[in-house]
Protein backbone atom coordinates (compact mmCIF):
# COMPACT_ATOMS: atom_id res chain seq x y z
CA UNK A 1 0.00 0.00 0.00
CA UNK A 2 1.39 3.73 -0.77
CA UNK A 3 0.45 6.17 1.40
CA UNK A 4 0.26 9.86 0.27
CA UNK A 5 2.62 12.01 2.62
CA UNK A 6 1.81 15.26 4.29
CA UNK A 7 4.88 16.64 3.42
CA UNK A 8 4.40 15.96 -0.75
CA UNK A 9 2.49 19.79 -0.60
CA UNK A 10 5.42 21.45 1.17
CA UNK A 11 7.56 19.99 -1.49
CA UNK A 12 5.95 20.98 -4.23
CA UNK A 13 5.49 24.05 -2.26
CA UNK A 14 9.53 24.86 -2.90
CA UNK A 15 10.67 22.84 -5.56
CA UNK A 16 10.72 25.90 -7.35
CA UNK A 17 12.53 28.46 -4.96
CA UNK A 18 15.69 26.21 -3.96
CA UNK A 19 18.59 24.74 -5.87
CA UNK A 20 19.00 21.92 -3.36
CA UNK A 21 16.49 20.35 -0.96
CA UNK A 22 17.65 18.34 1.97
CA UNK A 23 15.09 15.88 3.47
CA UNK A 24 16.31 14.07 6.82
CA UNK A 25 14.82 12.09 9.61
CA UNK A 26 14.77 8.68 11.33
CA UNK A 27 15.85 5.38 9.33
CA UNK A 28 12.66 3.83 7.58
CA UNK A 29 10.36 6.77 7.46
CA UNK A 30 9.86 7.04 3.78
CA UNK A 31 12.83 9.67 2.66
CA UNK A 32 14.13 7.97 -0.43
CA UNK A 33 10.34 6.66 -1.57
CA UNK A 34 8.82 10.41 -1.12
CA UNK A 35 11.76 12.05 -3.11
CA UNK A 36 11.49 9.43 -5.43
CA UNK A 37 7.39 9.93 -5.66
CA UNK A 38 7.96 13.76 -6.06
CA UNK A 39 10.44 14.43 -8.22
CA UNK A 40 11.14 10.49 -9.99
CA UNK A 41 9.60 11.75 -13.05
CA UNK A 42 12.43 14.77 -13.73
CA UNK A 43 14.80 13.14 -12.17
CA UNK A 44 17.36 10.22 -11.47
CA UNK A 45 18.63 8.78 -8.41
CA UNK A 46 21.71 8.00 -7.62
CA UNK A 47 22.35 5.76 -4.01
CA UNK A 48 25.44 6.04 -1.80
CA UNK A 49 24.47 2.72 -0.24
CA UNK A 50 26.13 1.21 -3.75
CA UNK A 51 29.93 0.81 -2.72
CA UNK A 52 31.30 1.89 -6.12
CA UNK A 53 28.77 5.02 -6.02
CA UNK A 54 30.54 6.17 -2.53
CA UNK A 55 33.88 4.91 -3.41
CA UNK A 56 33.87 7.63 -6.28
CA UNK A 57 31.96 10.37 -4.36
CA UNK A 58 34.35 10.52 -1.83
CA UNK A 59 38.02 9.62 -3.77
CA UNK A 60 36.65 12.12 -6.95
CA UNK A 61 33.60 13.85 -6.06
CA UNK A 62 33.94 15.91 -9.23
CA UNK A 63 33.45 12.89 -11.46
CA UNK A 64 30.77 11.46 -9.23
CA UNK A 65 28.45 14.79 -10.61
CA UNK A 66 30.11 14.69 -13.70
CA UNK A 67 28.81 10.85 -14.31
CA UNK A 68 25.73 11.52 -12.60
CA UNK A 69 24.89 15.15 -13.86
CA UNK A 70 21.76 16.98 -12.15
CA UNK A 71 18.78 17.22 -12.12
CA UNK A 72 18.94 14.43 -9.50
CA UNK A 73 18.15 12.61 -6.50
CA UNK A 74 20.87 11.51 -4.30
CA UNK A 75 20.14 9.04 -1.50
CA UNK A 76 22.21 8.95 2.11
CA UNK A 77 24.30 12.03 0.92
CA UNK A 78 26.22 11.96 4.31
CA UNK A 79 28.16 8.93 2.97
CA UNK A 80 30.13 10.79 1.20
CA UNK A 81 30.97 13.97 3.08
CA UNK A 82 33.67 15.64 0.01
CA UNK A 83 30.81 15.50 -2.44
CA UNK A 84 29.29 18.34 -0.40
CA UNK A 85 31.90 20.91 -1.39
CA UNK A 86 31.60 19.97 -4.85
CA UNK A 87 28.07 20.15 -4.89
CA UNK A 88 28.46 24.10 -3.78
CA UNK A 89 30.68 24.90 -6.75
CA UNK A 90 28.42 22.93 -9.17
CA UNK A 91 25.49 25.09 -7.29
CA UNK A 92 26.88 28.40 -7.55
CA UNK A 93 28.22 27.93 -11.18
CA UNK A 94 24.62 27.68 -11.93
CA UNK A 95 23.25 30.00 -10.04
CA UNK A 96 25.83 32.77 -11.46
CA UNK A 97 24.83 32.01 -14.87
CA UNK A 98 21.33 32.51 -14.23
CA UNK A 99 21.74 35.58 -13.07
CA UNK A 100 23.26 36.57 -15.61
CA UNK A 101 20.79 35.38 -18.12
CA UNK A 102 17.61 36.39 -15.33
CA UNK A 103 16.69 33.22 -14.95
CA UNK A 104 15.30 31.30 -12.12
CA UNK A 105 17.26 29.18 -10.84
CA UNK A 106 16.32 25.80 -11.20
CA UNK A 107 16.15 22.40 -8.37
CA UNK A 108 19.20 20.81 -9.45
CA UNK A 109 19.61 18.33 -6.22
CA UNK A 110 17.51 16.39 -3.82
CA UNK A 111 19.37 15.06 -1.49
CA UNK A 112 18.70 12.91 1.35
CA UNK A 113 20.03 11.38 4.51
CA UNK A 114 19.34 9.27 7.68
CA UNK A 115 22.48 10.26 9.78
CA UNK A 116 21.38 13.36 10.79
CA UNK A 117 24.39 13.93 12.85
CA UNK A 118 26.81 13.95 10.21
CA UNK A 119 24.25 15.38 7.54
CA UNK A 120 23.15 18.58 9.77
CA UNK A 121 27.00 19.44 10.19
CA UNK A 122 27.99 18.86 6.70
CA UNK A 123 24.84 20.71 5.21
CA UNK A 124 25.22 23.43 7.59
CA UNK A 125 29.08 23.84 6.82
CA UNK A 126 29.00 23.27 2.61
CA UNK A 127 25.20 24.64 2.23
CA UNK A 128 24.38 27.04 4.10
CA UNK A 129 22.20 29.44 2.16
CA UNK A 130 21.59 27.18 -0.79
CA UNK A 131 19.14 24.69 0.57
CA UNK A 132 15.94 24.11 1.90
CA UNK A 133 16.23 21.51 4.83
CA UNK A 134 12.92 19.46 5.90
CA UNK A 135 12.75 16.61 8.41
CA UNK A 136 10.48 13.67 8.49
CA UNK A 137 8.81 11.33 10.84
CA UNK A 138 7.01 8.48 10.49
CA UNK A 139 3.06 7.66 9.26
CA UNK A 140 0.99 10.40 10.71
CA UNK A 141 -2.57 8.97 11.94
CA UNK A 142 -4.28 11.28 8.68
CA UNK A 143 -1.90 9.72 6.22
CA UNK A 144 -2.54 6.70 7.61
CA UNK A 145 -6.27 7.68 6.87
CA UNK A 146 -5.22 9.06 3.77
CA UNK A 147 -6.50 12.42 4.49
CA UNK A 148 -5.15 15.55 3.97
CA UNK A 149 -2.78 16.90 6.36
CA UNK A 150 -2.34 20.14 8.00
CA UNK A 151 -0.63 22.04 11.16
CA UNK A 152 -2.84 21.29 14.14
CA UNK A 153 -4.34 24.62 15.00
CA UNK A 154 -6.53 24.73 19.03
CA UNK A 155 -8.76 28.05 17.93
CA UNK A 156 -11.64 26.50 18.64
CA UNK A 157 -13.23 28.47 15.62
CA UNK A 158 -10.66 26.36 13.29
CA UNK A 159 -11.59 23.29 15.51
CA UNK A 160 -15.35 23.57 14.86
CA UNK A 161 -15.03 24.15 11.02
CA UNK A 162 -12.88 21.14 10.83
CA UNK A 163 -15.32 18.96 12.87
CA UNK A 164 -18.04 20.22 10.73
CA UNK A 165 -15.58 18.47 7.51
CA UNK A 166 -15.36 15.45 8.94
CA UNK A 167 -18.60 14.44 10.36
CA UNK A 168 -19.50 12.14 8.06
CA UNK A 169 -15.95 10.42 7.20
CA UNK A 170 -16.11 7.73 10.06
CA UNK A 171 -12.68 8.92 11.70
CA UNK A 172 -14.06 8.00 15.01
CA UNK A 173 -11.63 5.33 16.63
CA UNK A 174 -12.44 3.75 19.76
CA UNK A 175 -9.79 3.72 22.57
CA UNK A 176 -9.13 -0.04 22.23
CA UNK A 177 -8.58 1.03 17.55
CA UNK A 178 -6.29 3.91 19.05
CA UNK A 179 -4.05 1.19 21.07
CA UNK A 180 -4.05 -0.82 18.65
CA UNK A 181 -2.29 2.01 16.35
CA UNK A 182 -0.35 3.11 18.93
CA UNK A 183 1.02 -0.33 19.41
CA UNK A 184 1.92 -0.55 15.77
CA UNK A 185 3.47 2.34 15.19
CA UNK A 186 4.10 4.55 11.79
CA UNK A 187 6.83 2.83 10.01
CA UNK A 188 5.87 3.13 6.06
CA UNK A 189 7.55 -0.35 5.19
CA UNK A 190 6.57 -2.17 8.34
CA UNK A 191 2.75 -0.82 8.21
CA UNK A 192 2.35 -1.42 4.28
CA UNK A 193 3.34 -4.87 4.62
CA UNK A 194 2.41 -5.89 7.64
CA UNK A 195 5.67 -7.37 8.42
CA UNK A 196 7.22 -9.32 11.62
CA UNK A 197 6.99 -7.29 14.49
CA UNK A 198 9.62 -8.74 16.39
CA UNK A 199 12.42 -8.98 12.94
CA UNK A 200 11.57 -5.69 11.90
CA UNK A 201 12.21 -3.67 14.74
CA UNK A 202 15.12 -5.57 16.18
CA UNK A 203 16.81 -5.29 12.46
CA UNK A 204 16.14 -1.77 12.94
CA UNK A 205 17.61 -1.16 16.00
CA UNK A 206 20.51 -3.17 14.66
CA UNK A 207 20.97 -1.11 11.96
CA UNK A 208 20.43 2.02 13.67
CA UNK A 209 22.95 1.42 16.30
CA UNK A 210 25.55 0.11 13.48
CA UNK A 211 24.95 2.53 11.05
CA UNK A 212 23.96 5.53 13.27
CA UNK A 213 25.36 5.54 16.49
CA UNK A 214 28.78 3.38 16.54
CA UNK A 215 30.69 6.45 14.99
CA UNK A 216 29.84 8.70 17.73
CA UNK A 217 30.20 6.59 20.71
CA UNK A 218 32.79 4.13 22.15
CA UNK A 219 32.42 0.83 20.51
CA UNK A 220 32.66 -0.76 23.41
CA UNK A 221 29.92 1.37 24.70
CA UNK A 222 27.36 -0.84 22.61
CA UNK A 223 26.18 -2.61 25.54
CA UNK A 224 25.67 0.16 27.58
CA UNK A 225 23.48 2.01 24.72
CA UNK A 226 21.50 -0.74 24.09
CA UNK A 227 20.35 -0.69 28.18
CA UNK A 228 19.99 3.19 27.84
CA UNK A 229 17.78 2.53 24.94
CA UNK A 230 15.63 0.90 26.68
CA UNK A 231 15.54 2.42 29.87
CA UNK A 232 14.03 5.85 28.10
CA UNK A 233 11.64 3.79 26.28
CA UNK A 234 10.21 3.08 29.56
CA UNK A 235 11.04 6.51 30.23
CA UNK A 236 8.55 7.98 27.62
CA UNK A 237 6.78 11.19 28.83
CA UNK A 238 8.57 11.80 31.59
CA UNK A 239 10.80 14.64 32.73
CA UNK A 240 14.42 13.93 32.50
CA UNK A 241 16.28 13.39 35.24
CA UNK A 242 19.84 12.74 33.92
CA UNK A 243 21.22 11.48 37.54
CA UNK A 244 18.40 9.28 38.19
CA UNK A 245 18.83 7.59 34.69
CA UNK A 246 22.81 7.95 35.21
CA UNK A 247 22.40 6.10 38.63
CA UNK A 248 20.04 3.33 37.24
CA UNK A 249 22.01 3.03 33.48
CA UNK A 250 25.26 3.06 35.23
CA UNK A 251 26.94 5.59 33.17
CA UNK A 252 27.49 9.13 33.68
CA UNK A 253 25.55 12.18 33.39
CA UNK A 254 27.03 14.02 30.98
CA UNK A 255 27.01 10.45 28.90
CA UNK A 256 23.68 10.47 29.55
CA UNK A 257 23.17 14.05 28.21
CA UNK A 258 25.53 13.06 25.25
CA UNK A 259 23.36 10.09 24.71
CA UNK A 260 19.96 11.54 24.57
CA UNK A 261 21.18 14.09 22.27
CA UNK A 262 21.98 11.50 20.12
CA UNK A 263 18.19 9.70 20.28
CA UNK A 264 16.79 13.74 19.38
CA UNK A 265 19.56 14.55 16.34
CA UNK A 266 18.78 10.96 15.04
CA UNK A 267 14.62 11.65 15.29
CA UNK A 268 14.12 9.16 17.53
CA UNK A 269 12.72 11.18 20.12
CA UNK A 270 12.04 14.74 21.24
CA UNK A 271 12.51 17.27 24.26
CA UNK A 272 9.56 18.94 25.10
CA UNK A 273 11.14 22.17 26.82
CA UNK A 274 8.83 23.65 30.02
CA UNK A 275 6.75 26.97 29.38
CA UNK A 276 8.83 29.23 31.61
CA UNK A 277 9.22 32.58 30.00
CA UNK A 278 11.43 34.53 32.52
CA UNK A 279 8.60 34.02 35.66
CA UNK A 280 9.87 32.28 38.76
CA UNK A 281 11.89 29.59 39.60
CA UNK A 282 8.96 27.71 40.98
CA UNK A 283 8.63 26.93 37.15
CA UNK A 284 9.80 23.11 36.78
CA UNK A 285 12.69 23.35 34.51
CA UNK A 286 13.67 19.36 33.09
CA UNK A 287 12.40 18.77 29.97
CA UNK A 288 10.31 16.02 29.15
CA UNK A 289 10.94 13.37 27.21
CA UNK A 290 8.80 11.55 24.26
CA UNK A 291 9.62 8.90 21.62
CA UNK A 292 8.09 9.48 18.06
CA UNK A 293 7.47 6.34 16.89
CA UNK A 294 5.32 4.62 19.38
CA UNK A 295 5.31 1.42 17.84
CA UNK A 296 9.64 1.40 18.42
CA UNK A 297 8.97 2.30 22.02
CA UNK A 298 6.41 -0.56 22.83
CA UNK A 299 8.82 -2.96 21.34
CA UNK A 300 11.71 -1.53 23.14
CA UNK A 301 9.53 -1.66 26.32
CA UNK A 302 8.25 -5.47 25.75
CA UNK A 303 5.22 -4.95 25.86
CA UNK A 304 3.77 -8.06 23.39
CA UNK A 305 0.08 -7.12 22.29
CA UNK A 306 -1.93 -3.91 22.24
CA UNK A 307 -4.46 -4.94 24.26
CA UNK A 308 -1.48 -5.32 27.19
CA UNK A 309 -0.64 -1.99 26.39
CA UNK A 310 -3.89 -0.33 26.71
CA UNK A 311 -4.30 -2.20 30.46
CA UNK A 312 -0.76 -1.84 31.47
CA UNK A 313 1.10 0.33 34.07
CA UNK A 314 2.27 2.97 31.06
CA UNK A 315 -1.02 2.81 29.16
CA UNK A 316 -0.96 6.75 29.78
CA UNK A 317 2.42 8.01 29.07
CA UNK A 318 1.92 6.13 25.89
CA UNK A 319 -1.29 7.56 25.16
CA UNK A 320 0.42 10.96 25.96
CA UNK A 321 3.46 10.41 23.97
CA UNK A 322 1.30 9.51 20.58
CA UNK A 323 -0.69 12.75 21.14
CA UNK A 324 2.35 15.02 21.31
CA UNK A 325 4.28 13.07 18.40
CA UNK A 326 1.12 14.02 16.33
CA UNK A 327 0.88 17.19 17.00
CA UNK A 328 4.42 16.94 16.60
CA UNK A 329 4.28 15.53 13.16
CA UNK A 330 1.61 17.98 12.12
CA UNK A 331 4.42 20.60 12.65
CA UNK A 332 6.76 18.77 10.52
CA UNK A 333 5.15 18.37 7.86
CA UNK A 334 4.20 21.78 7.23
CA UNK A 335 7.47 22.45 7.88
CA UNK A 336 7.56 24.60 10.86
CA UNK A 337 9.79 24.20 14.12
CA UNK A 338 7.57 22.97 16.78
CA UNK A 339 10.05 24.23 19.82
CA UNK A 340 9.43 27.54 18.62
CA UNK A 341 5.65 27.03 20.00
CA UNK A 342 5.12 24.03 21.87
CA UNK A 343 5.90 23.83 25.78
CA UNK A 344 4.72 21.72 28.77
CA UNK A 345 3.93 23.07 32.24
CA UNK A 346 4.70 22.38 35.70
CA UNK A 347 4.89 24.45 38.40
CA UNK A 348 6.31 23.37 42.34
CA UNK A 349 2.60 24.28 43.65
CA UNK A 350 1.41 21.11 41.20
CA UNK A 351 -0.09 22.96 38.47
CA UNK A 352 0.26 21.49 35.01
CA UNK A 353 -0.57 21.24 31.52
CA UNK A 354 0.37 18.82 29.27
CA UNK A 355 1.03 21.27 26.03
CA UNK A 356 1.18 24.75 26.15
CA UNK A 357 0.79 26.36 22.15
CA UNK A 358 2.70 29.99 22.49
CA UNK A 359 1.35 32.28 19.83
CA UNK A 360 2.40 35.71 19.21
CA UNK A 361 -0.73 37.05 20.83
CA UNK A 362 -1.97 34.03 22.98
CA UNK A 363 -1.23 31.10 24.51
CA UNK A 364 -3.43 27.65 24.42
CA UNK A 365 -3.07 24.97 26.48
CA UNK A 366 -4.00 21.64 26.36
CA UNK A 367 -4.23 18.43 28.57
CA UNK A 368 -4.52 15.06 27.19
CA UNK A 369 -6.88 12.25 29.07
CA UNK A 370 -6.61 8.69 27.48
CA UNK A 371 -10.13 8.06 28.89
CA UNK A 372 -13.99 9.58 28.16
CA UNK A 373 -14.98 9.99 31.88
CA UNK A 374 -16.09 13.59 32.36
CA UNK A 375 -14.02 16.19 33.91
CA UNK A 376 -14.94 18.50 36.85
CA UNK A 377 -16.70 21.25 35.26
CA UNK A 378 -14.27 23.40 37.48
CA UNK A 379 -11.63 22.34 35.26
CA UNK A 380 -9.35 25.19 33.96
CA UNK A 381 -6.10 26.81 33.23
CA UNK A 382 -6.42 30.04 34.86
CA UNK A 383 -3.12 29.72 36.08
CA UNK A 384 -1.70 30.87 32.99
CA UNK A 385 -3.22 34.21 32.61
CA UNK A 386 -0.08 35.70 35.18
CA UNK A 387 1.88 35.70 32.12
CA UNK A 388 -0.14 38.74 30.84
CA UNK A 389 -1.13 36.81 27.74
CA UNK A 390 -4.62 35.65 26.72
CA UNK A 391 -5.53 32.35 27.60
CA UNK A 392 -7.88 30.37 25.05
CA UNK A 393 -10.23 28.20 25.27
CA UNK A 394 -8.30 24.80 26.98
CA UNK A 395 -8.85 22.17 24.44
CA UNK A 396 -8.94 18.30 26.49
CA UNK A 397 -7.87 15.93 24.14
CA UNK A 398 -9.57 11.89 24.83
CA UNK A 399 -10.78 9.11 22.78
CA UNK A 400 -14.38 10.60 22.52
CA UNK A 401 -16.07 11.12 19.12
CA UNK A 402 -17.50 14.67 19.68
CA UNK A 403 -16.36 17.89 19.96
CA UNK A 404 -17.97 19.61 22.42
CA UNK A 405 -18.10 21.89 25.85
CA UNK A 406 -16.47 21.07 28.94
CA UNK A 407 -17.33 24.53 30.44
CA UNK A 408 -17.23 27.92 29.38
CA UNK A 409 -13.43 28.21 28.75
CA UNK A 410 -12.60 24.59 27.73
CA UNK A 411 -13.51 21.70 24.95
CA UNK A 412 -13.28 18.26 23.99
CA UNK A 413 -11.38 17.58 21.04
CA UNK A 414 -11.15 14.13 19.65
CA UNK A 415 -8.22 12.31 19.29
CA UNK A 416 -8.77 12.06 15.60
CA UNK A 417 -8.67 15.71 14.39
CA UNK A 418 -4.86 16.29 15.50
CA UNK A 419 -3.16 17.07 11.94
CA UNK A 420 -6.42 17.49 9.51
Amino acid sequence: MEYIRTIEKKLNEIKNEYAVITIYGARQVGKTTTAGKVFGKEMAIVSLDDLENRTLANKNPKLFLEAHPWPIIIDEIQKASPLLDALKVVVDTEKNKCLQNNEQVPLMYVLTGSNQFELQTMVSESLAGRTAILNMASLANNELEGIDGNLFNPDLDNLKAKYAETKGRNLYHTRNEIFNRIFRGGMPEYIAKNLNRDTFFSSYIATYIEKDVKKIINIDKEADFLRFLDYMALRTAQQINYDDISRNIGIDARTVKNWISILVTSGIAILLEPYAKNMSDRITKAPKFYFMDTGLCAYLCKWPTAEMLENGVMNGAFYETYVVSEIIKSYINAGVDYRRNLYYYRDKDKKEADLIIDFVDHICPIEIKKGINPVSSSFNFDFLKKYGKPVSKGIVIDSREDLFPINADNWYCPIYMIGI
